[in-house]
């Protein structure tokens, strides 16, 4: 797509996998829960919730701390703050966190997770959203997308890892049991919600320190506090949308903003996400509002691929909606 995008993809991606093998296999687990989930009301004209906010670093923070206090993920940080060191951000830093979020472009009903966002929405009624960071399938292990439920509910869940699960940990000279029970050593955690998908949960872990990564083999992983909250308020049968939206307009203010993740590895590689995509998304958004696009800006923020959302239309005045206007 652009020079960012080729940089990322080289020798800063390469880097950033070393850096989160150590991180997983340091079984650095962030500290104490953080403030939990965020809670927005929603309205019917309005599809940005939250607000950015910046704090100053203490001399002891990590990312993976401030992820943790701060309900945030490890991605969604470092994506927010491209010139911090993550691991020594530095006594007095200014950190941004990236805690406002364009809605998906979906059916406010149930569970959504917007896969390359690596968050999960919660809409429990017509007038709330609750939002998590979660962690999602490995390149080689994908999460799934689509339309799915909720079919069962499991409090301290015992694991059957899969033989292909199996087969790749005894690769590495560690065998897995074929039944692993409920307790510390458990990598569901102590809540499990599972899918109708088969094979596929929505689960808590035994290591937080990854909650916010590609880490898992296809199930979304959530912090131990977030999986728990949830399954105490989701019923069985609740609707999960699984979709995938790197690019998200929205409204607000009657201005129209846009938040851009970079796309997931395998398909930006194959290049199947740009200005197209881009293009694609801002028609599916202003069908019905009229609107004066500044392509420049759109380009730039789809480009950074921050997470955080940036005015890039302003409502034409008096535009009866019917066509929407790109400049």
């Amino acid at each position: 797509m652009s020079t960012i995008y080729e940089v990322w993809r080289g020798t800063g991606r390469a880097l950033h996998r070393i850096v989160r093998s150590v991180l997983l296999l340091a079984g650095l687990l962030g500290g104490a829960a953080g403030a939990g989930a965020a809670e927005y009301a929603l309205s019917a004209d309005v599809d940005v919730v939250g607000e950015v906010r910046v704090i100053e670093a203490r001399h002891e923070d990590t990312f993976v701390r401030l992820a943790r206090r701060y309900n945030l993920g490890y991605e969604e940080l470092r994506h927010a703050n491209p010139d911090v060191d993550p691991w020594l951000p530095g006594e007095g830093t200014e950190i941004v966190l990236p805690t406002q979020f364009v809605l998906p472009q979906a059916e406010r009903r149930g569970i959504v997770i917007n896969v390359p966002e690596l968050r999960l929405y919660y809409f429990p009624d017509d007038e709330r959203v609750i939002t998590h960071p979660i962690s999602i399938g490995r390149q080689d292990w994908r999460t799934p997308l689509g339309r799915t439920s909720v079919v069962a509910k499991a409090a301290d869940p015992t694991w059957y890892p899969p033989q292909s699960i199996r087969d790749e940990h005894a690769a590495r000279n560690d065998f897995l049991p074929a039944v692993v029970p409920p307790g510390p050593d458990n990598p569901l955690g102590k809540f499990a919600l599972r899918l109708g998908l088969p094979g596929y949960l929505i689960h808590g872990t035994n290591m937080p320190a990854g909650v916010g990564m590609r880490v898992t083999h296809g199930c979304i992983r959530m912090f131990p506090e977030d999986i728990e909250a949830l399954f105490e308020s989701v019923p069985t049968g609740l609707s999960v949308q699984l979709v995938n939206q790197p690019f998200k307009f929205g409204w607000r203010d009657n201005g129209l903003y846009l938040e851009a993740h970079p796309p997931l590895d395998e398909e930006d590689t194959a290049g199947m996400w740009s200005a197209t995509d881009l293009t694609r998304a801002f028609i599916a958004v202003t069908e019905e509002r009229g609107v004066q696009m500044d392509w420049r800006s759109a380009e730039r923020v789809m480009d950074a691929a921050r997470g955080i959302p940036e005015s890039v239309a302003a409502t034409v005045p008096g535009d009866d909606g019917a066509v929407a206007r790109a400049h």
